[in-house]
């Protein structure tokens, strides 16, 4: 229908067209000027359109200017009244942002507040507009992206071996100062594991006596694992299977931080700080496979998973209740969560190799 429009319209317009002397009058147009007058008419309004945006953008760059003009005039007049000032007459506009990089990254003054928090930074400086605290937000991240793509291929469990690599050229020069210490300590450690031992009790009458307990007694375990790392021969140490053991004690010291944090700040979730309380209650009583059911409800839970239709109707169907909350699995929430439970396993297995049960069938699997 458009097309048939602007048919009609075509050939109205060629009829108001006045003849040229001596032509005969047409009443039909050939096809061939119709797409002639097409053409036309379509170039005349790209070059309108053309003309349209020249003028816009002459426009916007005179407002541009003009405004770079009146800034650096008051800036130049601020700093003619004022003796004290920071910035020299000739630094006013090279100081302020270009107007291109500040609309490239427009977000709110709350979004911009939380993420200078997120990462230590002061939310606003002295003398600081939100422009130009939007700019050192956008600065700070481009720094970190590049930090980023500089280390994003870096292994973590390579980063280990070359720590222990150089850790290990590091602890020549102490370990013989440090050898004769160690054997008076030994007798200490050799029940560290078993005092203090953890009361599941508190998990139900007062759970936050229990942050520091679990605490002190996994920075204690980590801490023996180190070195009873430190006291192998050194034959042991040179050995690949030496240095994949050291680099695994130190990325499970790495992993085992997230988790030192929010028992710190006494932010555990109640589900999980049971579970954790009751791995750390049986390791210190070297009953190691029940410590080791503990890390399974905690890693996979325990929850019953329903097949086929669990609602059919206005009825519940039987045992739904035992799909709880506290049963669900929390390896699989996120990589932080999955880190430090792995490495919670770790240290179970070091203390197996350490401190064995007298009973054989308390050993894990």
């Amino acid at each position: 229908m458009d097309a048939l429009k602007a048919e009609i319209a075509v050939k109205r317009k060629a009829l108001e067209i006045p003849a040229p002397e001596g032509a005969r009058p047409t009443k039909y147009m050939r096809r061939g000027e119709l797409e002639r007058l097409k053409e036309e008419q379509e170039k005349k309004e790209k070059e309108e359109k053309e003309t349209r945006l020249k003028e816009e953008r002459e426009r916007e760059e005179r407002e541009r200017e003009q405004r770079r003009r009146e800034k650096a005039a008051a800036g130049a007049g601020s700093a003619r009244r004022s003796t004290n000032s920071p910035h020299p007459e000739g630094d006013t506009s090279s100081a302020s942002p270009a107007p291109d990089s500040a609309q490239s990254f427009k977000i709110s003054n709350e979004e911009t507040i939380r993420r200078l928090r997120a990462k230590g930074q002061p939310i606003r400086l002295f003398g600081e507009s939100d422009k130009e605290r939007r700019l050192r937000l956008r600065a700070l991240e481009l720094i970190e992206e590049k930090d980023h793509e500089r280390h994003g291929g870096q292994n973590d469990f390579k980063k280990a071996l070359e720590d222990v690599e150089n850790v290990e050229r590091l602890m020549k020069d102490r370990q013989q100062d440090e050898s004769a210490r160690d054997k008076g300590k030994k007798r200490d450690t050799e029940a560290s594991l078993v005092s203090e031992v953890l009361d599941l009790e508190l998990v139900k009458s007062d759970p936050d006596k229990l942050y520091p307990i679990i605490y002190y007694a996994l920075k204690r375990a980590l801490k023996e694992w180190e070195q009873w790392m430190d006291e192998r021969p050194e034959h042991v140490k040179r050995t690949t299977q030496g240095k994949l053991a050291a680099a695994t004690q130190r990325q499970s010291a790495e992993y085992l931080k997230p988790l030192f944090k929010l028992l710190r700040a006494r932010n555990l979730p109640p589900d999980m700080l049971a579970r954790i309380a009751e791995i750390v209650h049986h390791m210190q009583k070297r009953q190691y496979q029940k410590a080791n059911d503990s890390y399974l409800r905690l890693s996979i839970g325990n929850a019953p998973w329903p097949i086929g239709v669990t609602m059919v109707g206005i009825h519940e169907r039987s045992a739904r209740e035992k799909i709880s909350a506290d049963q669900v699995a929390h390896v699989l929430n996120d990589e932080v969560s999955r880190k430090y439970i792995q490495s919670l396993k770790r240290i179970l297995t070091f203390a197996q190799t350490k401190y064995p049960p007298e009973d054989v069938t308390q050993l894990m699997g």
